[in-house]
């Protein structure tokens, strides 16, 4: 499909690249380039080929929103939104349809779809449905060990008291509650935080990382040898 194709340069800065999408698409020619357009974007995606693959990955907390093809391997699409509607009452979920499956996207509208588009779709179309499922996918505040951000109003706050931030203090904060508990790496630090093609030193992402350290406490952001950073999910 010529109309995915990505424009080099200009992807778009998302200041907290939170959403975790999950692709289901058999369809090679249509999932790389797009999988590769989401990730341009600043979304971390996830790809799976057939139904079973996708209806397992659905489950992970993490997924906030699947982009799910109707005519899928070994279980369709419809069986797997009706399935991931039922165990996840919140999760956004968007199908894909050829034209001539209208019938089906309605069917899918019926069985718990948030949204449809039709192929072939150009890339620009999709990501605006995919940026207005993520405003009602984003949750309003993360939190972890007495910090609290506020995805929207972008404020931070250490118990009672409000953090004074840079916005690249704000959206590492927030990448690594987003995640707290788990090895966030460096390299997806710099690429989400940053931009995607970050070839440089790792030294900003120290510096910024050694700030949050000076307005949080030393025991809150947890270095990983060899690997990067862990937010502790709570107290140790």
């Amino acid at each position: 499909m010529s109309d995915l194709a990505v424009p080099a340069g200009g992807c778009q800065h998302h200041h907290v690249p939170l959403l975790r999408i999950l692709l289901v698409e058999d369809d090679d020619a249509i999932s790389a380039p797009l999988s590769r357009g989401l990730r341009r974007e600043g979304y971390d995606v996830i790809t799976e080929r057939d139904g079973p693959s996708g209806l397992r990955s659905g489950h992970d907390p993490q997924v906030s929103l699947v982009i799910l093809d109707v005519g899928l391997p070994h279980l369709d699409g419809l069986e797997v939104c009706r399935r991931l509607r039922a165990a996840r009452p919140r999760l956004q979920i968007l199908l894909l349809t050829a034209l001539a499956e209208e019938v089906h996207a309605v069917d899918g509208l019926d069985a718990g779809a948030d949204d449809y588009i039709a192929k072939p779709f150009r890339l620009a179309e999709l990501l605006a449905r995919v940026r207005s499922a993520a405003r009602r996918a984003e949750p309003s505040e993360l939190a972890a060990c007495g910090v609290r951000v506020g995805i929207a109003s972008r404020r931070a706050f250490l118990h009672d008291r409000e953090l004074a931030l840079s916005p690249k203090e704000f959206d590492l904060l927030a990448r690594l509650i987003a995640d707290a508990g788990k090895v966030v790496t460096r390299e997806r630090l710099l690429r989400d935080v940053w931009q995607t093609s970050w070839q440089g030193s790792t030294r900003t992402l120290d510096q910024h990382v050694s700030w949050l350290r000076s307005k949080l406490g030393d025991d809150l952001i947890v270095t990983v040898r060899g690997k990067g950073f862990r937010f502790r999910d709570h107290p140790e």
